[in-house]
């Protein structure tokens, strides 16, 4: 299975955000991609209004969605924002392209670091497991990297590939968390991680918007054993790569972690 991580710095405008899924979207199937992960917040940066771009499902932002994903022929998981009950908003990850249309709503939200995604997010509760191209994928966002459970739950409901589309926050240390973590949950569950954040403003430039998690890049592929098969640096970028998924069966066979584990 081949897979592109589009590594994207999204700005506050939805319509040029969009712009930016149209050709990494392109690139990757003119590639041959049958699966294309863009980060968490693609539709909008954090540090602005989440509410006011806020849309269902069904929107005009999804819709193009679909439609860039259909005109491709490949499925596209993006992150955008949904109205919640509650008058926040939902951070959702839209999956969408030949045979599947799903969404997962963030589980775990970034209440850290002096940040409080909780203000303005409501959570999801719903871990999302689905079938791309004949492979079992589950989905994750940013923040839920830090909760072994949720990837283990994921794997046992029978993913053998595991995305996560992240806004990393930057500061001390943060790279090497990223990369500690998504290697971690990989060995955790014997699976392929898909790991896809947001560029670092810094390498273009660009001052971060106040203390809002704008991004780190370093987007990378790793493999069921936790070995980093290939990645990215910090400026944007796409990165193909093709999985092979009896790397998945060996590495159970080898480490069964999964089938001995007893808490």
């Amino acid at each position: 299975m081949r897979i592109a991580l589009a590594q994207i710095l999204s700005g506050p405008d939805p319509a040029a955000n969009l712009e930016l899924v149209a050709d990494y979207t392109q690139q990757a199937a003119e590639q041959g991609a049958a699966l294309v992960v863009f980060p968490e917040a693609t539709m909008r940066c954090f540090g602005r209004n989440l509410a006011e771009v806020a849309e269902p499902l069904d929107g005009l932002w999804a819709t193009a969605v679909r439609r860039l994903a259909a005109d491709n022929g490949t499925t596209v998981a993006v992150g955008m924002f949904t109205p919640a009950e509650d008058g926040r908003v939902l951070n959702t990850l839209l999956v969408t392209g030949p045979d599947v249309d799903a969404a997962y709503d963030k589980i775990h939200l970034y209440d850290a670091y002096g940040f409080a995604e909780s203000d303005t997010v409501a959570p999801g509760d719903k871990p999302l497991v689905l079938d791309v191209a004949g492979v079992s994928v589950g989905l994750t966002t940013c923040y839920d990297v830090r909760f072994p459970g949720l990837y283990t739950a994921l794997a046992e409901d029978g993913a053998d590939v595991i995305g996560v589309a992240a806004s990393w926050d930057a500061g001390p240390g943060k790279v090497e968390q990223w990369q500690l973590l998504t290697r971690a949950r990989a060995l955790d569950t014997t699976t392929f991680v898909l790991a896809c954040g947001q560029a670092d403003p810094a390498a273009l430039g660009l001052s971060p918007a106040g203390t809002a998690p704008t991004g780190i890049g370093y987007s990378a592929v790793v493999g069921p054993t936790g070995e980093t098969l290939a990645a990215l640096g910090p400026e944007p970028g796409l990165l193909l790569h093709d999985l092979d998924l009896s790397l998945v069966e060996a590495a159970r066979r080898a480490i069964p972690v999964l089938a001995n584990r007893r808490f």
